[in-house]
């Protein structure tokens, strides 16, 4: 019998936090939520499977979640095996011709693929991608040192809302193309961060390793503009990379993106706990209402 009582104010608990979703379930039907998936958000198969679990049922309940994916460790283990030597100025990394290549290899390829293998595993329907299909990220050489790092200059969207309106799930490799046919890396922030503001999504979710955005006394705070963003930069509470990631989100929100939120996505269902609860999960940025 006490198994039983167990079992059921279990029920009753799982019950309440569906009720108590209802609002949010509705609150974002037809919304399009663009998810940036870092390398080490990616975690191990566990985690994997949870996400992909959490987008599907994203897609089910009426939201258009697009994929941005990153890779930074996977590449750094590739260019080890062929013993390619990686340089980085002011944190990033130098691409020449033949780290572009294992670089699209990875992300293209590897990482991409094993997304949306666990999408399609977890009962969805995803497509793998990257920036250079259909046009999708146009970009020009972001600094000549770095070689082949891109910087979206257009952005062609058209046939992710096919996709949206196909119930099928995109899963973007941040490779973009030239106007001279070049191939270039681009930084998965600001790849995610241009593709939200083409599609002027709803949401832009930034996963990353720490819990959010950071004041002076170390504690997250939940809730930011974009002007308290720009003065917490120029007193130094913002630093190191974090300044990367708050940048995207300025750059997203000027470009359209109602908000954006930097979130642990390392935490179990950690998007879901953002869109469908009171307290939301990290730091929302976004202009006041």
């Amino acid at each position: 019998m006490k198994a039983r009582d167990t079992m059921n104010r279990d029920w009753i608990a799982t019950a309440r936090t569906l009720s108590e979703a209802l609002p949010y379930l509705q609150r974002y039907d037809g919304a399009t939520v663009v998810i940036k998936f870092g390398g080490n958000a990616m975690g191990d198969d566990a985690a994997m499977d949870t996400f992909a679990r959490d987008v599907v049922l994203m897609r089910q309940v009426g939201v258009n979640p697009v994929i941005v994916h990153g890779g930074g460790p996977m590449i750094n283990d590739m260019l080890k095996r062929l013993d390619i030597q990686s340089e980085f100025v002011n944190g990033k990394r130098v691409t020449d011709a033949a780290t572009v290549e294992v670089v699209e290899m990875v992300l293209s390829g590897r990482v991409n693929k094993r997304i949306v293998q666990a999408i399609n595993a977890q009962g969805g329907k995803a497509v793998g991608l990257s920036g250079k299909d259909a046009n999708l990220m146009v970009c020009e050489p972001d600094d000549p040192a770095l070689g082949f790092v891109g910087r979206p200059v257009e952005m062609n969207p058209a046939f992710l809302r096919a996709l949206a309106a196909a119930e099928t799930i995109p899963v973007i490799a941040p490779i973009g193309t030239g106007r001279a046919g070049e191939t270039f890396n681009v930084n998965g922030d600001t790849a995610a961060g241009a593709i939200a503001a083409s599609l002027k999504a709803d949401r832009l979710l930034l996963l990353t390793d720490v819990a959010g955005v950071k004041n002076a006394d170390g504690a997250v705070v939940t809730e930011l503009t974009p002007d308290q963003i720009r003065a917490m930069k120029a007193d130094g509470t913002i630093q190191g990379g974090m300044i990367p990631k708050v940048d995207t989100a300025l750059d997203a929100i000027e470009g359209g993106v109602r908000a954006v939120v930097i979130l642990d996505g390392r935490a179990p269902n950690a998007c879901l706990l953002e869109l469908y609860t009171e307290h939301g999960a990290g730091s929302l940025i976004r202009t006041p209402r």
